[in-house]
């Protein structure tokens, strides 16, 4: 009987501890009342689930009850993030739990850790001198000074002063903005001295610099607030950036976008390497890795538009660990959502970039008047790492990853775990709605629909003023097919309302400044944008959408590749030396167009540049444009919109005609410093001008347009177009 007893109660014992086991993951489906019954299958697949994924470190699993409904939940290290995998139909939804963030101050550094990574920042000057992370003491370039591995600069002149300096930023002080378990924010302050007179030039700027570790976060937030005060000296700044500089021999694969990612060469093969036509351009000839022989490497062939530049960064294949930049917000960037700038580069190199001057030219920076107050915060922004098991596709699964990181950061901003007062939470942001409706005569409506405007807030100034504004902030958003936006989560302050459209020329701006106040929400109702036009449109080269990307792309040469664009037709403007390519394919004489027989698409050269006439002299050329007209209208006027996507120390003079007459009958003066074409972009800032063509000008037949770009001395001098449209007077007439 005692025998049965003791069969009975470990027969009991064995059950009990079974539904036990199975209770232990029972988890709850996100935001419902219900619950997945768990197998022993199910929990093993868990625990393999929680050790792969490269979004945490298990550390076990910790089983804790909830008296409330007496069931546990398998909680693996992660809080407020939801794990989910799939069994036989199921989900399994784990919630995880970490460790508290720590410190630890010495005279030298502070040390934060969440047990998932130490972050180790100089004291006091506030540079990233130690990132660990996994089995890694160090992810940044430890053989690197401890002010060049994780640091803030700033490149600045003085008003006049062809002389720039580089600014790192060292702070002076610093102090502990909060400590809790959850979240720890340390901040490095480098405060303007007025009264210096002696030693280096110091940029006129009061500069905090923050770091932010939280609980349960794979990675760590960084922040910078740039203030100038009343009564300081006049400045100029072309750049602000954040860099990290990561271990040479550990981090060998950039990735900047699904098809932008390949294994790089590394530094010192460039240091090895050929320097073409400027420094940043080097022809590898002595790799360490032979794979890379004869390709071409340029930072400038990573650049991308801000809109795009979300995350961005590097992979150790041999360690299996992804280091990341995720910029959830551009309304700190400069220069608006087409502005370009540099990403990840050979280094390995990561990079924020906030102002540059880089697509724009100068009128991209900062200037500050003498005794002009400022102040501006860049960022945050947040730096992840993350890790998976080895296998055939460990880059793919590591930048996966990192896209969904970016997507929950995208969707927590504003963050409102920041302690400055200096960074508004949502709610004491406001909003802006509103339909932008085309209105072009001369179109048809269904056309007008086909592309979603861009709609932003910006600092007040004129049409267009946005391309080039950098002291404020600005708020971008792609309208809906139907031409409704909403701008959310947008700072206090005033603003002007600018928009353009892909496909229509020209820019539109709201006729009234806006000013936006905590909690308003303003409706603007329907506006309506009517684009420059005078009259039918007679013919057309291009498409209005602010790039040169439809017209001709030469191939490159076969010795100056860079392979990440050898299958990649979309970027294969990105390729060096491109523009070498208009001398071969016009050696005699320049380029000639006519309408109705040549093709935009294969016939007109990307970019408007100068011819080497020897002895590395170089001078402007002259296209045309030839055309028909059955008769000419006597009464009215003709209209040449000419809209330019890029211009580099250029001038552009149109004749109709008539190819010597001096002046020209229209001149753009001498424009634009992008640099678009040395620096592999398809456009830059964008130009639109407007011309009065009288009718006496053109013939009844044959007629001609001469484009020159007059402006010579240099290679990278020229334009790209955007779009050219000769319009007819408002009368109809048999052209049309």
């Amino acid at each position: 009987m005692e025998k049965a007893d003791r069969r009975s109660l470990t027969h009991w014992g064995l059950l009990v501890g079974t539904l036990a086991a199975m209770l232990v993951l029972v988890v709850c489906l996100v935001g419902e009342k219900k619950y997945e019954t768990t197998t022993p299958k199910t929990t093993l697949q868990l625990r393999k689930l929680l050790r792969r994924d490269p979004r945490t470190l298990c550390q076990g699993m910790n089983i804790l009850k909830i008296p409330s409904s007496r069931r546990n939940i398998a909680r693996p290290p992660n809080p407020g993030f939801n794990m989910v995998t799939k069994n036989s139909g199921r989900r399994i939804v784990a919630r995880t739990q970490h460790r508290i963030v720590t410190m630890l101050k010495t005279p030298r550094q502070i040390t934060l850790d969440n047990g998932l990574i130490q972050l180790i920042v100089s004291r006091p000057s506030g540079d990233v001198v130690g990132i660990k992370y996994k089995r890694s003491d160090n992810l940044l370039e430890p053989n690197n000074l401890r002010n060049n591995r994780g640091y803030w600069d700033v490149v600045w002149n003085k008003p006049g002063d062809n002389i720039y300096y580089v600014d790192k930023l060292q702070a002076t002080r610093s102090r502990v903005i909060m400590a809790t378990e959850d979240q720890i924010e340390i901040s490095f302050v480098k405060t303007y001295n007025v009264s210096q007179q002696r030693g280096a030039p110091e940029v006129p700027l009061n500069v905090d610099k923050r770091y932010i570790m939280r609980r349960g976060r794979s990675g760590f937030y960084a922040y910078a607030i740039f203030e100038c005060l009343e009564g300081w000296p006049e400045v100029k700044i072309d750049q602000v950036r954040m860099v990290y500089k990561l271990q040479k021999d550990k981090f060998q694969y950039m990735a900047l976008s699904d098809t932008r990612q390949t294994f790089m060469p590394r530094a010192n093969d460039r240091k090895h390497g050929q320097q073409l036509a400027y420094p940043e351009a080097v022809r590898l000839t002595k790799p360490s890795n032979q794979a890379f022989k004869g390709q071409v490497d340029d930072k400038y062939q990573y650049s991308m538009e801000d809109k795009d530049n979300k995350v961005h960064g590097w992979i150790s294949t041999d360690h299996s660990v992804g280091f990341w930049m995720i910029t959830p917000s551009d309304e700190f960037r400069s220069a608006g959502p087409m502005k370009q700038g540099l990403t990840s580069h050979v280094g390995p190199t990561t990079l924020s970039m906030f102002v540059s001057t880089h697509y724009a030219g100068k009128r991209a920076g900062i200037e500050l008047k003498k005794g002009e107050a400022w102040k501006k915060v860049f960022g945050p922004v947040f730096v992840y790492l993350n890790s998976a098991l080895r296998s055939k596709n460990t880059t793919g699964t590591l930048w996966n990853d990192a896209k969904e990181q970016m997507i929950e950061e995208v969707k927590r901003w504003p963050y409102n775990f920041t302690q400055s007062k200096d960074l508004p939470s949502s709610d004491q942001r406001g909003s802006i709605c509103g339909r932008l409706i085309v209105h072009d005569r001369y179109m048809n409506e269904s056309l007008l629909s086909e592309s979603s405007a861009y709609v932003g807030l910006a600092a007040p100034g004129e049409v267009g003023s946005w391309q080039t504004e950098s002291k404020g902030y600005q708020f971008w958003i792609r309208a809906d097919k139907q031409s409704y936006f909403l701008i959310k989560d947008v700072r206090p302050g005033n603003y002007s309302l600018y928009a353009w459209v892909p496909g229509i020329v020209g820019d539109y701006k709201y006729g009234a400044d806006i000013t936006i106040k905590p909690g308003s929400k303003i409706n603007l109702g329907n506006l309506t944008y009517e684009p420059p036009r005078n009259g039918p449109t007679l013919w057309e080269i291009g498409i209005p959408d602010r790039s040169a990307a439809e017209f001709y792309v030469p191939d490159p040469y076969p010795t100056l590749m860079n392979k990440l664009y050898k299958n990649n037709h979309s970027d294969k403007f990105r390729q060096y030396g491109l523009w070498k390519r208009y001398e071969e394919l016009y050696p005699h004489h320049d380029l000639i167009y006519t309408i109705g027989i040549n093709d935009y698409r294969y016939d007109w050269f990307y970019a408007h540049v100068t011819r080497n006439i020897g002895k590395q002299k170089y001078v402007g050329t002259t296209w045309q444009i030839r055309f028909k007209l059955n008769n000419v209208m006597s009464q009215g006027n003709y209209t040449l919109q000419l809209a330019l996507a890029s211009a580099t120390s250029s001038e552009i003079q149109v004749r109709f005609n008539n190819r010597s007459i001096a002046p020209p009958h229209f001149s753009t003066g001498l424009i634009g410093g992008d640099n678009a074409i040395a620096r592999h972009g398809i456009h830059g800032l964008y130009w639109f001008f407007s011309i009065n063509v009288p009718s006496s000008l053109l013939n009844e037949g044959n007629n001609t347009i001469y484009l020159t770009q007059s402006r010579g001395g240099a290679p990278f001098r020229g334009v790209m177009y955007d779009y050219i449209r000769l319009e007819g007077p408002s009368i109809r007439h048999a052209d049309t």
